[in-house]
């Protein structure tokens, strides 16, 4: 079975960014590891990557609602 990039890897290789900000790493490892969010962030807070990153660490398709 092949490993998975960490997080951070993909973070850095994908968008460009040396760290997390915030509650955004805890978020994106609770979702990657199947849990469900409701993430409430200002404009500009980075909410994107909150669903961007597991969707790219998990196999098959991700569905943002």
């Amino acid at each position: 079975m092949m490993s998975l990039p960490a997080p951070e890897q993909i973070l850095h290789d994908v968008f460009g960014y040396s760290a997390f900000r915030g509650e955004q790493q805890y978020i994106v490892e609770h979702v990657a590891a199947g849990g469900d969010a409701l993430v409430l962030m200002p404009t500009g807070g980075g909410k994107s990557l909150c669903y961007q990153l597991p969707a790219l660490l998990r196999p098959g398709v991700g569905i943002v609602v």
